[in-house]
């Protein structure tokens, strides 16, 4: 064992050999390390005590000197520091181990995927264009002052489409000018079409940061870069999570028998797009051995609850529990009664609701009967999710609008969906729920036909009026309906009773919110569903699910403060019947509401019809936040270069996703042509417990990966402190083997001036690879020729300044990795 070590940790135990080859007498010594660029950071000298190794134990002066210096980070440091951060945004836990064979089939099932999505579920503004989809702006809808995004040039300022004549012709012909920090440009129109992008930011200022300069086209070009690359770390992650799904099994559901008699008892014809989800679902469950992770995406009243109580129908035939996730206690006590109904001919199945109404006694009981599996289907809030919640035999989790959740609860559904069949019911998907649905990273099903009954909501939106509002009410009290007038806050409700009261002495009216008692909340909302309130003042509480076939007017005051999907789902509370449904949207005075407001508004008149809950969701993408999107760390990419072109970008990327594929090779295959084995000094090695076994346990954590490397060498330090430098020399070495690895470097060798890296990554990878990288200096030093990345120095290096440019090098490489799939 000793000899096979020392080859890679050569130890001296004379103290001549330490003194003479790396401590030395000569000051002189210590200057030239310090004097080289590469060692200029290192700390040579450390705290000296019983348990901690300190080099230069005879310089107590320069060692109480350093005390009180601030403590400077090593290459190595600063490497796990970076490779520490980047893991923490990943969760760990899902990195699945896959192989190249299942990998190809799963591209290519993504491919396939994302060619049906986008086509089926493509929003208005999305356009075809060569087979790809298109966010290129039609010249002709612009407005003057709007800014735009020029693919090659960036950002500029449409100013109009004026007739001019080319240079080469008689005939004049449209051009579109747009204004750059520097000067004018004109494009004729049918190029403008296909180069220019209408520039949306996330946040609520459409203004962006400045102009693009016409004459230097470089700092566009790196946004661009910028964002590209980030939008290959965003599905890189996406096809590790989804992977990760993927490799969970569990036997197919069997077909239940009893299911045409279920099917029998709904009382309306399915629509096509309802008959297309249950096949869908079905097909889900009983013939794919992977979990469900299906959304249902359709209008209000339009029939996704059938979708969800088949699918449960099936799951709980089976002996499986299945668990009904809804944002609000009043939604939630809704399903309950809508599933007890539906299962009453079916008296073995156990239907219970846990929620916030209930005593501690009744809470205790449903809690025993959940882990005991007395209870089959369980309807609930985000209680549910709390970790006293255990279940005996869980299958199906069914999450009616999930955009209604926290931060916190999304987290805990998501843990659900490596593990068991998941529903997402949805009108208006959250934004990242719609990207996933439209890039085949997750499966949908839209129902946008809407039932033959239904007819369209009137919308009216007109600045704050008492009279429109006293007439609104009039006409639907007068037709013998029911009206919700809406506000954002609790604070304001009574004032509302006050005006009300005063205007309809006769009339029942009642006030609802989240923060009444239990009871109180829960006889209101009764007493309104049975009729005998006909007004009821509110907030949005009832924004989701609630079904009251009789209230077909709807009152929603300072619509300002409400998200468009809010919005979308609030006017679906009524038109639920036969009857012509009306939706009041009041705000204040105009010139009070930001630019983001009044397009929430506008967007909402323009979708009127049926069944855009979609398409308005995708028009939201682009009006609110980007942040609960892909994560707050991209926000910034996409302002840089626009929202549409962003989109554009991720299609592209997903598209091509098998050309960015590194296939790593084993460590053991990696050649590092350098002679450099310094001898470890004596007083270290007094210091070390084991100095063999620690030798053994290096190489073997750089074997297994670089994570635990970084563990070992940080383990290492904690326990003896910093190392000396013939120790940080020997680390780099397998830091430099691992990093290889890692990258697909065969073999890393010097010729001269050039150095040399054989590799198995294609161009495209490199390219990708390079353009992330931060440091300019090592960028521009690397080419790549014929399977080889080949750097030309200045001068021929020494061994440890060779050894630290390519530790630096490959460090750089090394933390593109998040962009490319490594299998």
């Amino acid at each position: 064992m000793a000899v096979a070590r020392a080859h890679l940790f050569p130890i001296s135990v004379s103290e001549h050999d330490v003194s003479s080859s790396f401590l030395g007498s000569s000051p002189r010594v210590w200057r030239f390390f310090f004097a080289c660029p590469c060692h200029a950071r290192i700390k040579r000298t450390h705290l000296l005590t019983t348990a901690v190794y300190t080099e230069g134990v005879s310089i107590t002066r320069s060692v109480q000197r350093r005390e009180r210096m601030e403590p400077e980070s090593d290459d190595i440091t600063i490497l796990n520091e970076r490779i520490r951060r980047e893991q923490s945004k990943r969760d760990v836990s899902r990195a699945p181990v896959v192989d190249s064979e299942e990998a190809d089939k799963y591209i290519q099932l993504v491919k396939e995927q994302q060619r049906r999505g986008l086509q089926k579920l493509k929003g208005e503004r999305v356009g075809k264009e060569n087979g790809q989809f298109s966010y290129k702006v039609d010249p002709y809808t612009l407005r003057s002052g709007d800014y735009v995004v020029h693919k090659k040039v960036g950002i500029g300022r449409f100013v109009g489409i004026k007739l001019d004549v080319p240079k080469d012709s008689s005939n004049p012909i449209e051009y579109v000018f747009i204004e750059y920090a520097d000067g004018m440009a004109k494009l004729p129109v049918k190029q403008a079409s296909r180069m220019l992008y209408r520039y949306n930011l996330p946040s609520e200022s459409k203004r962006p940061r400045t102009l693009s300069k016409l004459s230097d086209t470089s700092i566009w070009e790196r946004r661009r870069i910028k964002g590209r690359v980030a939008i290959q770390k965003m599905v890189v992650d996406l096809m590790e999570l989804y992977l990760h799904r993927l490799k969970q099994k569990r036997p197919p559901y069997p077909k239940s028998p009893g299911m045409a008699e279920f099917e029998a008892q709904f009382s309306y014809e399915p629509t096509p797009d309802q008959k297309q989800a249950f096949i869908d679902v079905e097909k889900d469950l009983t013939e794919r051995e992977t979990p469900m992770d299906r959304l249902i995406c359709g209008d209000v009243g339009f029939g996704k609850t059938e979708v969800a109580l088949r699918a449960i129908f099936c799951v709980v035939s089976a002996g499986k529990q299945a668990m009904v996730l809804a944002p609000t206690i009043v939604l939630a006590k809704q399903h309950f009664d809508v599933i007890t109904e539906r299962f009453s001919k079916y008296p073995n199945i156990k239907v219970g609701l846990l929620s916030r109404f209930q005593t501690t006694a009744e809470k205790e009981k449903h809690l025993r009967m959940i882990k005991h599996g007395d209870l089959d289907i369980i309807v609930g809030t985000h209680s549910l999710l709390g970790n006293r919640v255990v279940y005996s035999n869980l299958g199906l989790l069914v999450v009616d609008e999930e955009q209604r959740f926290g931060v916190k609860q999304k987290e805990k559904i998501a843990s659900f969906k490596t593990s068991v069949d998941v529903l997402t019911l949805s009108a208006t998907p959250i934004p990242r729920t719609l990207y996933l649905a439209l890039t085949g990273f997750r499966d949908a099903s839209l129902i946008s036909t809407p039932p033959p009954e239904r007819v369209p909501i009137i919308t009216h939106l007109s600045a704050y009026n008492k009279e429109k509002i006293i007439s609104a009410i009039k006409f639907e009290l007068g037709r013998g309906g029911q009206v919700f007038y809406v506000l954002p806050r609790i604070k304001g409700l009574e004032e509302v009773m006050e005006f009300l009261e005063c205007s309809f002495p006769d009339v029942e009216i009642a006030i609802a919110h989240g923060k009444q008692y239990s009871k109180q909340l829960e006889e209101t909302m009764d007493r309104f569903a049975q009729g005998e309130i006909k007004i009821l003042i509110c907030t949005n509480i009832v924004e989701s699910g609630l079904d009251i076939q009789n209230a077909n007017t709807i009152i929603i005051q300072e619509v300002q403060q409400f998200g468009l999907a809010q919005l979308y789902q609030l006017r679906g509370r009524v038109g639920r019947a036969d009857k012509e449904a009306h939706a009041y949207l009041f705000y204040p005075d105009k010139s009070l509401l930001s630019d983001q407001a009044l397009e929430r508004l506008s967007a909402l008149e323009e979708c009127r019809d049926l069944g855009q809950g979609f398409q308005l969701a995708e028009r939201d993408m682009g009006i609110r936040g980007f942040g609960n999107i892909f994560g707050e760390q991209q926000t910034g990419d996409v302002g840089n270069v626009g929202i549409d072109l962003f989109f554009e970008m991720l299609f592209e990327s997903l598209s091509k996703v098998e050309e960015h594929r590194l296939i790593s090779v084993p460590y053991q295959s990696v050649q590092f042509d350098i002679n450099i084995n310094p001898h470890l000094p004596s007083e270290y090695i007094n210091y070390l417990e084991n100095p063999m076994e620690i030798i053994s346990e290096a190489e073997k954590s750089a074997e297994e990966d670089i994570w635990s490397l970084m563990q070992f060498t940080e383990n290492l330090r904690r326990q003896y402190g910093k190392e000396p430098y013939s120790m940080e020399v020997l680390l780099k070495k397998l830091y430099v083997k691992r990093m290889a690895a890692d990258l697909g470097i065969t073999r890393i060798y010097a010729s001269g001036k050039t150095v040399i890296m054989r590799t198995k990554m294609n161009k495209k990878v490199f390219k990708l690879i390079t353009d992330s990288m931060a440091s300019d200096i090592i960028r521009n030093s690397l080419v790549f020729e014929e399977n080889q990345i080949k750097a030309e120095l200045l001068l021929e290096l020494p061994r440890e300044q060779f050894l630290n440019w390519v530790f630096q090098c490959l460090a750089e490489l090394h933390a593109s990795l998040p962009a490319l799939i490594k299998y």
